[in-house]
């Protein structure tokens, strides 16, 4: 079965699907993305995503292609005519088409769309098998990370060399030594005292979805959770670490640069979200949502 894409109003076979040479995502890198988990046909997390999306785009100022519901129609439609049960779908807004120049057109352009939808594996039952290496990279990204342009060059050569190193991730270090994030997901650690951290939400990283709805999770879990950020030394010194992403759920990292973490097995808290996350994303935990 050919995949089928939508772009700019019409649902095409990928074979067919294209965009002009002029569009600014093409010449520019102007525009945002999204990713979106599909569980058993749903959409994980999609009001998270969305409401990311329309930030990302406010920031760089460019208009909504089509209101939020129709969107939601689009993507849904996108899902079922590839026929992903389990898996992503991706969805591009650039700018839009116009003669190659760096300021915005004028007057304005349609901005583009593109949705497509991919299967993948899903997400396994437990986080045993799950856990990845890293390695470490100094952040050479732009100042704005916080908005999830499509302009990833840096993430591309950061993930390039982790697995030209054997490893699936890449862990981004500040000019301080801080450790600021992935080069595609959050970077989460239970510090040598117990303490459950993730660096706070600023233009350093982006505001991961799944990070989002990991906290929103933690309320009556009795789990000591801090937003404060951590320096390269206290990651190599936790219990447990782990990553957040819209496709690497609850991740367990377990060595960084060909040292364990911890005992270098995933650790009881890491286990414990796991099946935190996996039970709101299939709709099974039992009291109330976030």
């Amino acid at each position: 079965m050919s995949r089928i894409a939508y772009v700019n109003g019409h649902y095409l076979p990928h074979r067919e699907a294209a965009v002009s040479i002029e569009d600014r995502g093409y010449q520019f890198a102007d525009g945002v993305y999204e990713v979106i988990p599909v569980l058993a046909g749903r959409l994980i997390d999609e009001g998270l995503h969305l409401d990311r999306l329309a930030r990302s785009l406010g920031e760089i100022r460019i208009a909504p292609p089509m209101t939020r519901a129709a969107l939601g129609v689009v993507l849904r439609e996108v899902v079922r005519r590839n026929r992903v049960a389990d898996g992503m779908v991706y969805l591009q807004v650039t700018r839009g088409v116009a003669r190659r120049e760096h300021p915005f057109p004028l007057p304005d352009v349609k901005p583009a769309l593109v949705v497509t939808a991919r299967r993948g594996a899903r997400v396994p039952d437990a986080p045993d098998g799950w856990g990845i290496a890293a390695i470490t990279r100094p952040d050479e990204r732009w100042a704005r990370c916080d908005i999830k342009t499509i302009g990833l060059l840096p993430n591309v050569l950061a993930r390039q060399a982790a697995r030209e190193q054997g490893a699936y991730e890449a862990v981004l270090i500040d000019g301080a030594g801080n450790v600021t994030e992935g080069a595609a997901a959050n970077v989460w650690i239970v510090d040598a005292a117990g303490v459950l951290r993730t660096r706070a939400l600023g233009p350093a990283i982006l505001p991961g979805c799944t990070r989002a709805a990991l906290i929103g999770l933690l309320g009556g879990e009795n789990i000591v959770f801090e937003e404060r950020g951590f320096s390269l030394d206290d990651l190599r010194a936790a219990r447990e670490a782990f990553l957040t992403s819209a496709t690497s759920f609850v991740r367990p990292l377990l060595r960084l640069d060909g040292a364990p973490i911890g005992d270098g097995e995933v650790g009881p808290v890491t286990r414990r979200l796991f099946a935190l996350l996996a039970a709101h994303a299939a709709g099974t935990r039992n009291h109330a949502e976030p």
